[in-house]
């Protein structure tokens, strides 16, 4: 197996990252085609708390963005997972895992409280996230909007991502 190497974005890679998006998300029936956009607008905003990439043979081949969430009770250090993306060729290949895995511990190693995301109950659940009552994200079914906790007071009441992800055509994932 060619060795797969995960880290930070550089700005030679941004049109690796807005094409990896594209791609990943072209067919999938429940995108808007939008996360290219998504993440362009947190870099911009500098909302872009962790962005990743996933590099094989000198071939950027997958991103994650992280980017602060509001949660309605004032809790703070909560953050969203999201968009991941990873080149159609290279899914099913443990690539995306690698991303979320060396997110999430740098999430946590960088004091935060914890994470949530919308996404795949069944592909999320191996790193911990589940949903959870008491947050939750409007017009979006429970079950696919998920959360991790790693510290402080349980937080609770709606979840509100930046601006970047409500601009005409943009959603959370």
């Amino acid at each position: 197996m060619t060795k797969l190497t995960i880290r930070a974005e550089t700005p030679g890679d941004l049109s690796s990252i807005d094409e990896i998006h594209r791609e990943a998300f072209e067919s999938d029936p429940h995108s808007r085609h939008d996360e290219a956009a998504i993440v362009h607008a947190l870099r911009i905003s500098g909302q872009l708390t962790i962005s990743l990439v996933a590099e094989q043979e000198g071939e950027v081949v997958g991103h994650i963005a992280i980017s602060p969430v509001a949660i309605a009770d004032g809790t703070r250090d909560w953050y969203g997972l999201g968009p991941l993306a990873v080149v159609p060729k290279h899914q099913g290949c443990g690539i995306g895992q690698r991303l979320v895995r060396e997110t999430l511990q740098r999430l946590h190693d960088s004091g935060a409280a914890g994470c949530v995301l919308l996404g795949d109950p069944e592909f999320y659940a191996r790193f911990g996230f589940k949903p959870n009552a008491a947050l939750l994200l409007p017009g979006v079914s429970p079950g696919y909007f998920q959360s991790q906790w790693f510290a402080g007071a349980a937080p609770q009441g709606v979840v509100t991502y930046h601006e970047s992800f409500s601009a005409p055509g943009n959603a959370p994932g």
